[in-house]
């Protein structure tokens, strides 16, 4: 079971890699999202996804099972939501600018 999540983590992880910055928003499924992702990801203002992993696996260890592209206030964020491998899901906020962790909670099971 526990590969089988971490297997398709992996696998959405990848797309959303090759896609770019990802492109959802919590509240508006939106092309626009997207293009704008994507340019603020070329012009520098935010770091690609992949340059954040590194922050979130040493903040938080476990498998990555959703990743979103979110406005908070004045900053982009990326929201990872990660489940230990005792089973505790948590909420991992970084600032997509500054490619710094914001917040991290730990929920229940």
């Amino acid at each position: 079971m526990r590969s089988t999540l971490k297997c398709l983590a992996i696998v959405g992880l990848y797309g959303v890699f090759l896609a770019g910055p990802s492109t959802a928003r919590a509240d508006v499924d939106d092309d626009g999202d997207h293009d704008r992702a994507r340019d603020l990801y070329e012009r520098g203002e935010i770091k690609g996804l992949s340059t954040i992993l590194g922050v979130v696996h040493v903040a938080v260890p476990g498998d990555i099972v959703a990743v979103d592209f979110i406005r908070i206030a004045d900053k982009w964020v990326y929201r990872f939501q990660i489940v230990a491998a005792d089973g505790h899901r948590s909420i991992v906020d970084v600032d997509a600018g500054a490619g710094a962790l914001m917040r991290s909670r730990r929920g229940d099971r």
